[in-house]
Parts: structure tokens; C-alpha cells; sequence
């Protein structure tokens, strides 16, 4: 018998992703850009690394995180264009206003996501899908902007849903069809599951839901550690986990380890640079400047080290951070090859207006 979640009373659950949000701000302000192949972030002679990309120049390949050479390569007229976060923060703040109109049970992923809980809503409407529909016009209405939505029980799926119909696109999976569709969903489509994890997952052919549905919880925990609990419901259509707004931390940052141990210093340094744009976007969503990097360091014989640098005034801009973790980088043993990489700012003594509207509480991403 199939296990059943917790809640008889189902949550209805929405995530919110907007359509490559950061390209298609460009876009909405400079009509020159609109059709175009526009990477934002990286530059044209192939330094830095993309942070968004317009459909157009993903018809080409492009993507997120890609080192700006290889998008030059793919797409040689693509237009490069430098990320302006201050704007993409004041338009998430507007996007974030809409969402409060319908509940303040919201979780902000980024600047261009969230997860809302409209199981009991402000404006009584019960539809989740109708509150899906409203946002997503609003956004339209009020931002020249588009937004894709996923509406379903649980986060996990709702996250799935929302990238289906892309962009502009509305996809609801409920709870009678949640279990065929994680069965036929590819591993590497779970969210969480990394390229690492993925390709260990293939090589123990598990690739499909389906797959991981025939190891039990047991053989599921040891082989993905605590991971292999979540995977294991999560296949099964369990997702328990509340939309939390509010959660407790001292830092802000972002890691990553690699499918392969980097050896090259331009790879790392490609690497360093798109976890730097997660890191900035992350203090821009709450106005804070912190006093400390930490570059965080994993080698392939899993030996781990931190290397950290202090300033006296508070900073949270792109650039220095990117100069500051690539000369602590430098400072470390050069020969070794490194599985992960991750970079995180703390020491926040200036309290920001957003850190005040949320009780003195950020949100760990």
C-alpha cells in the first residue's frame, strides 16, 4: 500500500518563477534589446560568467552559470549587458507587494521566485488556481513582465509544475497524479538532486522516479545519506515541509560541488563568479552589507579549509566580492584539485530595514 502524507486536509501550494527575470528586465526598459540574443552578466572578450539569459540566446545554448566564453562561442552576436541588481530588487519588491495581497505565508527563493501558501487566503477565493492566475495577470499588468506558475499540494511538486509550460506558463498537478508523474520525472529533473548526486544516481541505473521507487528507505539513506529520506518520500508525492517566511541565520552565501575536481584556476574562477551573482542577489532581497567573506574550499581528498577576509565598512557589492574570494583562492595550494567551492558573507552590523519588517529574522537560502 502506498504510504500517504500527513495532512488529510491537503495545502495548496504555488511557486512563482519569473521568466528569465533578469534579461527580460533589460528588455522591458530598452526596447533596443527586445528579439535580441541578451545575456545579462560576463562580457563580450569572455570574462565573468552568465547570469541570466533572454530565450532568444537560450535558443543557442545558452545558459545561467555559463562562463561568458563559452556563450560568446555558441551565440557570436549575443548582446552583453551588466547585471543591475538595485532595479531587479525594486521590481521583486513590487512582485513580493502582489503575493501579500493573497497571504504572508511566503517563502522568497530569489529575486525572481517564492513559494506561497494560499490554503486559507486573504481575499477568499479558494482556488488556487484562480490566485495563480490573478498573480501571474498582475505581474503582466502592473511590471510589463511574465511570470510561470506551479500550483500543487507541496513545494517539491509545485517547483516541478512551474518550469513545465514555460515561459508564461500555468501547470497544476494534483494529488491524484503526483505519483505517476514523479514515477516518469528523470532524476535529474528533482530539485536537489545535483549533477553529482544525478550521476551517481545513472550509474547505479536509477534514472527515472520510478527507479528510485524500488530502493526502500534503508538502502535510499545509505547510499544518498539523510538526503535519501527526502528522495524517498518526495518520489512517493510526500513533501511536508511548510512554507516557512522567517527562518534564523548569521550568514548569507552559496556553495556548490562540482560534477568533476576543478584543476584549471579559470574554471574556478568561472565558478567563484556565478556563486558571487547568487551571493549579491541574496543580500539585495534583504538589504545587507556584511563585514566578512569566507571563501569555503573542498578538496578531491575531501580535506575542507575556509580562508576569510574582514573590511571596517560593511560591503555587499558584486565586484569586490569577486576580487576578494579569488585572492583568497590564490592563497591556497594551487595543485590541488577541488570538489567544491562556496562563498558566504556574515558579520551583518548594520541592520537593514527588511531585516527589521521580518523580526529581526533572514531567511537562509
Amino acid at each position: 500500500m502506498t504510504e500517504q502524507p500527513e495532512h488529510t486536509t491537503h495545502r495548496k501550494i504555488i511557486h512563482i518563477d519569473m521568466d528569465a527575470f533578469y534579461a527580460s528586465v533589460e528588455q522591458r526598459d530598452n526596447p533596443e534589446l527586445r528579439g535580441k540574443a541578451l545575456v545579462v552578466g560576463g562580457s563580450p572578450d569572455g570574462r565573468g560568467v552568465v547570469a541570466t539569459a533572454s530565450y532568444e540566446a537560450r535558443k543557442y545554448g545558452i545558459h545561467s552559470a555559463m562562463s561568458a566564453r563559452v556563450a560568446k562561442k555558441l551565440c557570436p552576436h549575443a548582446i552583453f549587458v551588466r547585471p543591475r541588481f538595485a532595479e531587479y530588487k525594486e521590481v521583486s519588491r513590487h512582485i513580493r507587494e502582489i503575493f501579500s495581497r493573497y497571504t504572508d505565508l511566503i517563502e522568497p527563493l530569489s529575486l525572481d521566485e517564492a513559494y506561497l501558501d494560499v490554503t486559507e487566503d486573504k481575499l477568499n477565493i479558494g482556488s488556487a488556481i484562480e490566485i495563480a492566475q490573478q498573480i501571474k495577470q498582475a505581474i503582466k499588468d502592473e511590471l510589463n513582465l511574465t511570470a510561470s506558475a506551479g500550483v500543487s499540494i507541496n513545494k517539491f511538486v509545485a517547483k516541478i509544475a512551474s518550469d513545465i509550460n514555460k515561459p508564461d506558463g500555468l501547470k497544476f498537478i494534483g494529488p491524484s497524479s503526483i505519483e505517476s508523474f514523479m514515477e516518469k520525472l528523470p532524476v535529474e529533473k528533482f530539485h536537489g538532486v545535483g549533477k553529482v548526486t544525478a550521476q551517481k544516481m545513472k550509474g547505479m541505473n536509477l534514472h527515472t522516479g520510478f527507479d528510485l521507487k524500488q530502493l526502500s528507505e534503508a538502502e535510499m539513506t545509505r547510499h544518498f545519506g539523510k538526503a535519501g529520506r527526502f528522495y524517498y518520500q518526495i518520489v512517493r508525492g510526500i513533501d511536508n515541509r511548510p512554507v516557512q517566511p522567517h527562518r534564523e541565520t548569521k550568514s548569507m552565501g552559496a556553495e556548490d560541488t562540482f560534477a568533476y575536481d576543478l584543476a584549471d584556476i579559470d574554471e574556478m574562477h568561472a565558478e567563484l563568479d556565478k556563486l558571487a551573482i547568487k551571493v549579491v542577489e541574496r543580500l539585495q532581497r534583504y538589504e545587507l552589507k556584511g563585514r566578512t567573506i569566507t571563501l569555503k574550499i573542498k578538496y578531491s581528498d575531501f580535506k575542507q579549509i575556509t580562508r576569510n577576509q574582514s573590511f571596517t565598512t560593511p560591503i555587499a557589492d558584486l565586484e569586490t566580492i569577486v576580487q576578494t574570494v579569488k585572492q583568497l583562492l590564490a592563497q591556497t595550494d594551487q595543485d590541488k584539485k577541488i570538489r567544491l567551492l562556496g562563498i558566504s558573507l556574515s558579520n551583518f552590523n548594520e541592520v537593514s530595514p527588511a531585516f527589521k519588517e521580518n523580526n529581526g529574522q533572514l531567511r537562509l537560502f
